[in-house]
C-alpha cells in the first residue's frame, strides 16, 4: 500500500496550538516512535477488545437470544466491524494521527463534531468500560486466588479494583515498550485458555458436531432476536481501534496500524468461531444444567463450562485468564486515551497540561495519571449511588460504540468523496464498504435507543425511561455544555481547526474549508 501522492500535505503530527500556514510539516509530539512493530500493535488490539473477558460475560447472553445461531451472530456482528475498520485503515493512511476519531471527524465535519463525537464519546465508553474491566479483574483475581468470600464483597472488590487500576495507570505512563511486553504475556494467557477450553470441549465424548447451519444468517426468528444479538456481539468486538491510537509509535505510522485494525479483527473473529462452536456443542442451548440458554450462567459461560471439562485447577487458570484479560484491556484503554487527549492538546483543543510528555518515559504522564484517577472516581461515584446503576451504565456503552464508530465511518466517505472516482480500489474501500458500515452502525444506534427506551430494559428506570438509554443519551448529552465551555477557553481551534488538525489535499475544494 502507498499514500495517496496528491495528498502530499498529510502529515501525523503537528505544533502545540492550531496551524494557519500549513506549507511545512510541524514537529513532533514528544512520543517516542517506532517503538512498536506489527505484532505489537496487534497484541495491543486484540487485549484492548479483552477476548476471555468478552466471551465470558457475552456468549450466554446472545445464546439465551438466538440459541445455536450464535455464531451465525458473531459473524454477521462482524461485518459492520470490518467495514468500519476500512474507514480506520484508509483514515489513517491519509491523517496518521495519535488524536484518530477526533482528528478525523474534525477534518471531516468541523471542530464541535470533532470533539463531541470524536473524542468526547468514545472517552465515555471508554470511561465506563474502565470501571466494568477494573470491577471484574478485581472480582476474577480474589476468586482465583481462592478469597471467595472476598470476592463477594462489594467494599473489598472495589479497592482491590483501584488497586489493580493504580498499578495499570503505573505500567501505562511507564511507556509503551513495558506495556506492549506486559500484553504479550497477558494475551498468550487469554488464548492458550480459550482454545484449550474449545479444544477440551470438540474432544469431550458425546459433543455434538459442529453445524454449517449454525452459521445461516436466514434462520434468526425475526428481526427483534437478530437486532439484539448482533448488538451484543458489536460490543464483543469492540476494542480494536485503541492500537490505532499508538499510530505515532508505530514503525511505517501510515501502513501498519492499518494492517493491525484487520489481522486483529480476523484473529478475533476466527477466536469468537472457535470457542462459540466449541461451547454451543458441548453445552447446548439448554435453560438448565451447564446449558449456553441457563439464565445462571448468561453472565458468565466460562464458569459454567470449566470446571466439567478441565477440571478444578485449570478452571482457576480459566478464571485468571478472564481476570488477565480484564487487566489486560483496561492497561490498553490507559494507553489510548490519553494519547488522544495529547493530540488534542497539540491542536489546541485541550489545555496543555495534557500536552505534557514525561521526559524519559517518553509518555503523555499528565493525561495516564488524569484517565486513571478519573475512571477511579466514576468507579466510586456509580458503585456508591447503587450497583445496578454500574451494569446500566456498561449496558448503555453500545449506543455509544456505533454512535462514534458510525460517524467515523461517514467522515472516511466524506473526506476522500473527491477521490473516490480515482480507482476502482478508492471507491470500494474509502467510498462504498465504509459508507456501509456507516449506516450499518446507525441502524444499530438506532435499534439500540428504541430498545434502551423501555423501563424493563437494564436494572434501573426513571418515570418510565429504562436507565440504560438515559445514561448513554446522557452521556453523549453532557458533552455539549462541556464543548460550549471548552469553545470558551480554546476559540482558536473553533475558528480554524477543521484545517489545523490535518492540512487540505489538493484534491478538496477550498470553499469546503469555510
Amino acid at each position: 500500500m502507498t499514500l495517496d501522492p496528491n495528498h502530499a500535505g498529510s502529515t501525523g503530527t503537528t505544533d502545540p496550538g492550531p496551524r494557519t500556514d500549513t506549507s511545512t510539516a510541524p514537529p513532533g509530539k514528544g512520543l517516542r516512535s517506532g517503538s512498536v512493530g506489527l505484532l505489537g500493535a496487534v497484541a495491543l488490539g486484540l487485549s484492548s477488545t479483552a477476548p476471555a473477558y468478552s466471551l465470558a460475560v457475552t456468549l450466554g447472553l446472545v445464546t439465551m437470544t438466538v440459541g445455536h445461531l450464535a455464531p451465525a451472530a458473531l459473524l454477521i456482528g462482524f461485518v459492520p466491524i470490518l467495514l468500519t475498520a476500512f474507514a480506520f485503515r484508509e483514515l489513517n493512511r491519509d491523517m496518521p494521527d495519535c488524536g484518530t476519531t477526533f482528528v478525523w471527524n474534525t477534518r471531516a465535519f468541523g471542530p464541535w463534531v470533532g470533539w463531541l463525537v470524536g473524542s468526547w464519546v468514545p472517552t465515555m465508553a471508554t470511561l465506563f468500560a474502565m470501571t466494568a474491566l477494573a470491577q471484574v479483574g478485581a472480582t476474577y483475581l480474589l476468586a482465583a486466588l481462592g478469597l471467595d468470600t472476598l470476592a463477594g464483597d462489594d467494599t473489598a472488590v472495589t479497592i482491590t479494583a483501584l488497586v489493580l487500576l493504580g498499578g495499570a495507570t503505573v505500567l501505562a505512563r511507564r511507556g509503551l515498550q513495558i506495556a506492549t511486553g506486559v500484553q504479550y504475556v497477558l494475551l498468550a494467557l487469554q488464548l492458550v485458555a480459550l482454545f484449550g477450553l474449545g479444544v477440551a470441549a470438540f474432544a469431550r465424548p458425546g459433543a455434538a458436531a459442529p453445524s454449517p447451519s449454525w452459521l445461516n444468517p436466514f434462520a434468526f426468528d425475526g428481526a427483534g432476536p437478530f437486532a439484539e444479538a448482533v448488538l451484543l456481539c458489536l460490543f464483543i468486538y469492540w476494542g480494536w481501534d485503541a492500537l490505532i491510537t499508538v499510530n505515532e509509535e508505530t514503525s511505517d505510522a501510515d501502513r501498519v496500524p492499518g494492517r493491525a485494525v484487520l489481522i486483529s479483527t480476523f484473529v478475533l473473529l476466527g477466536t469468537y468461531l472457535f470457542t462459540a462452536f466449541a461451547a454451543v456443542g458441548y453445552a447446548g442451548t439448554g435453560t438448565t444444567g451447564i446449558g449456553l440458554g441457563n439464565p445462571d450462567n448468561a453472565t458468565d459461560v466460562l464458569a459454567a463450562l470449566a470446571p466439567p471439562l478441565l477440571g478444578g485447577a485449570m478452571a482457576t487458570g480459566v478464571q485468571l485468564a478472564v481476570c488477565v484479560s480484564a487487566l489486560s484491556a483496561m492497561l490498553t484503554c490507559l494507553v489510548g486515551s490519553p494519547r488522544g487527549f495529547l493530540s488534542m492538546t497539540a491542536h489546541g483543543a485541550l489545555p496543555k497540561a495534557f500536552g505534557r510528555v514525561h521526559p524519559r518515559y517518553r509518555t503523555p504522564a499528565v493525561g495516564t495519571v488524569f484517565f486513571g484517577a478519573a475512571t477511579a472516581v466514576a468507579l466510586v461515584v456509580l458503585k456508591l449511588a447503587s450497583p445496578r446503576f454500574l451494569g446500566d451504565a456498561i449496558l448503555s456503552i453500545g449506543l455509544l460504540i456505533a454512535c462514534y464508530y458510525g460517524a467515523t465511518a461517514f467522515a472516511c466517505v466524506w473526506h476522500f468523496r473527491h477521490r473516490l472516482s480515482g480507482s476502482a480500489r478508492d471507491l470500494l474501500f474509502k467510498g462504498v464498504l465504509p459508507l456501509l458500515g456507516g449506516l450499518m452502525m446507525l441502524a444499530a444506534l438506532a435499534r439500540s435507543a428504541y430498545d434502551m427506551v423501555d423501563a424493563a430494559y437494564g436494572s434501573t428506570s426513571f418515570h418510565g425511561v429504562g436507565g440504560v438509554f438515559l445514561l448513554g443519551v446522557g452521556a453523549m448529552a453532557l458533552g455539549l455544555p462541556v464543548v460550549v465551555l471548552i469553545r470558551a477557553r480554546h476559540p482558536r481551534f473553533f475558528r480554524d481547526g477543521r484545517t489545523s488538525v490535518a492540512p487540505p489535499t489538493l484534491t478538496e475544494s477550498p470553499r469546503n474549508e469555510s
